[in-house]
């Protein structure tokens, strides 16, 4: 374990609900200094006239994105931008001997033919792309210690995939049978004003959408696939639900082992997370809430089994804003760095 010393990091888009997440956990974090906000809507704007509560405490300016200043005093750099601009940014900063951390979509496919199939855009960074370690750090712990580029999954993919993972690693489930329903608070649609989060149309209502082609399926059928050793098909309907912060993925599959219980279950989910110190796998009749995960890096688990349909339920829950966004990405950065993988990130929840 290397010696935490004082690394300079930067965050380019730190505006947004993912960048004021990271900034807070950043100031906390005993082994970084902020050293640079980026951000070209806000620039020459205090953080604190951005968010108003953090007077006295972040005196940081947003800067214009200017690449050779950034790579001159960042160690390390997180991208909290939306999805197509990373690709434009990380490649120069990698040269210029940075390591990156990207919250979006950009840096999580293998093949850039199913990034732009979904999400459009022209990549020509394929060389770059191809060094990318997926950010989970629960599945790929070893290949983000050693990676200088990490494309981190966000709420929805990392609290599905945590319930799937060791079913499909193990064999346990016939794998096109995995129904994923999830529901996520609002500030999982970013700050920007969009209709359908103003409170007097998200309130009281609970609304599914991306229904049979939301852009994270290709996303979680990709680690399935890596996990079964072969292609995998997954049904996967996000929904929005009526409060600000918070997960909840509900997975239902078929069981290969109809003699499989729900104690044999929790016994394989405990020894698959036992070196995974963000998971925590719930005793059997135990069911997870969302308010329990608010404000740290947990996922919690909860394990059933259906005796008369043979089905396994795995109930995962998220802060979507700390495990499913800004914490994962510091997870990975103390990974890469050598750290312990808890430093710097919170595991008592705001409860109640």
């Amino acid at each position: 374990m290397g010696d935490v010393g004082r690394l300079s990091v930067g965050i380019i888009g730190a505006s947004g609900y993912g960048g004021i997440q990271l900034v807070r956990l950043l100031m906390e974090h005993p082994g970084v200094e902020i050293v640079y906000l980026g951000g070209n809507s806000s620039a020459g704007k205090k953080f604190s006239d951005l968010y108003p509560h953090l007077v006295n405490l972040v005196e940081l300016t947003i800067e214009p994105i200017d690449l050779e200043a950034i790579a001159s005093r960042c160690q390390i750099v997180f991208l909290s931008l939306p999805n197509g601009l990373a690709y434009t940014i990380a490649p120069t900063l990698l040269s210029k001997g940075c390591k990156v951390i990207d919250l979006s979509a950009d840096y999580r496919f293998k093949d850039l033919e199913t990034y732009q199939n979904w999400y459009g855009g022209e990549r020509q960074d394929q060389e770059v792309a191809a060094t990318a370690i997926y950010g989970l750090p629960e599945l790929y712990r070893d290949r983000i210690a050693q990676a200088q580029l990490i494309g981190c999954p966000g709420c929805y993919v990392t609290t599905s995939l945590l319930a799937l993972a060791p079913l499909l690693r193990q064999g346990l489930i016939e794998p096109d049978t995995a129904i994923i329903d999830a529901k996520s608070g609002t500030s999982g649609g970013g700050r920007a004003a969009k209709t359908n989060l103003l409170l007097a149309e998200a309130d009281n209502s609970v609304t599914p959408y991306g229904v049979t082609h939301h852009r994270h399926t290709p996303e979680i059928e990709q680690t399935c696939h890596d996990l079964a050793g072969r292609e995998v098909m997954v049904q996967f309907t996000p929904h929005l639900m009526p409060m600000v912060r918070g997960l909840l993925a509900t997975v239902y599959a078929t069981l290969r082992d109809p003699g499989l219980v729900r104690e044999d279950l929790i016994t394989i989910y405990t020894a698959f997370y036992r070196a995974s110190p963000f998971v925590k796998v719930l005793p059997a009749g135990t069911y997870p809430q969302t308010k329990w995960a608010c404000g740290t890096n947990l996922c919690y688990i909860g394990v059933e089994v259906d005796l008369r349909t043979n089905r396994v339920i795995v109930m995962s829950v998220t802060d979507n804003l700390i495990k499913g966004q800004a914490g994962q990405a510091i997870q990975c950065l103390n990974l890469m760095m050598g750290w312990e993988e808890t430093l710097g990130l919170p595991r008592l929840s705001f409860y109640p």
